[in-house]
């Protein structure tokens, strides 16, 4: 693709969006929310500097089969979907696109987890509600606590495909496929670790309010209709991230138990969170999926199978997207479990969901467990590590004790490819923590 071709694919989808906006009233409806929510990021959008994520699209459609049917938008949608798909594809071929990335996809997972706690908090305010008028304010901020979860969800899934395209066009030539490998990096050299990149504190465009921003006056009352901003937002709290270099007491050092007692944990956990679902209670089913997923490594594959079997598929991803946050040690023995039951994929993304973690922690928690001699939960938490980030920022991992810690990020790395070894140890060279 011509520098020239780059910006008209993304120019076409910002003249397709103009043109929808302009059929819409823009001060009602999603349209409203989003200008209210982010005027800065809307006019980014039509002015071809960023393509906005599917789920924003999608919800001004839903503005226009308001005005003009829901056959109208469904025939519209095609057109959008491939234009939309189009842009994207054009504008990942960005110099430092990958790294962009990287970058939304950290602010997003925040902005999951914020959204999943606040369903829990809600869900237990509107249990103890004292007034149907307190019940009824609780139920409309519940709404946009929910609507902001499931757009953070598919906004998290949306960054992994376009990185996962990014990779795949990487991918060297003879190479197995199905396997994970991360975009080189582009030629400008690394800075210092004294001058990391610094992370976007803020939401990426669209991904939610600002942390001190309050919801806009003018929002939909009723669920159905409620916006992706959510009610009273503060700063989150990082829980994904927290107890990362924690490592829990030696497997032999806790009590066996029994397949039968696994079996009766699960099936009882499980049908509570069927009657959760079906009472509409879903702050308590968060509440829950979030205790379950602290559960013993063994359960894993039976919690798997369960919520399978009852329908609650989207449950199962939930869970691992909070197992994810489990310490290193916790962590690959859920995916160890996953994977001897016959779930490798499930094993793999736990893993890779897993790294998700300020490089920093991710150093302090492989030279935990290899001081307690764990060096197998090492390689395995460093071997998806080295795969899944840049080798940037792979290299910056190694901060807290090059010593101990670059030669085992480059055993690591080397395990993926002579070419991912080669560019963490120039990135190792380029942050002054090889020699």
């Amino acid at each position: 693709m011509t520098v020239d071709q780059l910006p008209g694919r993304v120019r076409e989808f910002a003249n397709y969006l103009n043109g929808l906006l302009a059929r819409l009233d823009q001060g009602g409806g999603w349209c409203a929310v989003f200008w209210q929510r982010d005027p800065d990021g809307m006019q980014a959008c039509l002015g071809g500097r960023e393509v906005p994520p599917w789920d924003v699209v999608e919800a001004l459609l839903q503005d226009l089969a308001t005005g003009y049917g829901t056959e109208f938008a469904a025939r519209e949608a095609e057109q959008a979907r491939r234009l939309h798909a189009d842009a994207l594809a054009a504008y990942d071929t960005r110099p430092g696109a990958r790294e962009d990335l990287s970058d939304r996809l950290d602010v997003t997972l925040r902005e999951q987890r914020y959204a999943a706690e606040r369903l829990a908090q809600l869900g237990r305010a509107l249990d103890s509600a004292h007034s149907r008028e307190e019940a009824e304010a609780l139920s409309i901020d519940l709404a946009w606590a929910r609507d902001d979860h499931e757009r953070a969800s598919a906004r998290c899934a949306e960054l992994q495909a376009r990185m996962g395209r990014l990779e795949h066009r990487a991918e060297p030539a003879g190479r197995p496929r199905g396997e994970t490998l991360t975009v080189p990096p582009e030629p400008a050299p690394a800075p210092a670790p004294a001058k990391q990149r610094k992370r976007r504190r803020g939401s990426a465009r669209f991904a939610g309010l600002a942390e001190d921003e309050a919801l806009p006056a003018a929002v939909p009352q009723t669920p159905e209709a409620v916006p992706a901003a959510a009610a009273g937002r503060r700063t989150p709290r990082g829980a994904r991230f927290a107890g990362a270099v924690e490592v829990p007491a030696r497997p032999e050092q806790v009590p066996a138990e029994s397949d039968e007692e696994s079996e009766r944990a699960v099936a009882a956990a499980v049908e509570r969170l069927e009657r959760l679902r079906a009472e509409g209670r879903t702050g308590e089913a968060h509440a829950l999926l979030a205790e379950v997923a602290h559960w013993s490594a063994a359960r894993f594959p039976l919690l798997a199978d369960a919520l399978q079997r009852a329908g609650l598929g989207a449950d199962w991803a939930t869970l691992l997207w909070e197992a994810a946050s489990l310490p290193p040690a916790r962590l690959v023995a859920a995916a160890d479990a996953l994977t001897a039951a016959g779930r490798t994929e499930d094993g793999r993304q736990i893993l890779r969901q897993g790294v998700a973690r300020p490089a920093p922690e991710i150093g302090e928690a492989v030279l935990a467990l290899d001081t307690e001699g764990r060096h197998r939960e090492a390689r395995a938490l460093l071997d998806t590590y080295v795969q899944v980030r840049t080798p940037e920022e792979a290299a910056h991992s190694a901060e807290p004790d090059p010593r101990r810690l670059v030669p085992l990020l480059l055993r690591s790395a080397q395990s993926v490819s002579d070419q991912r070894h080669w560019d963490l140890l120039h990135a190792l060279r380029v942050a002054g923590l090889a020699s």
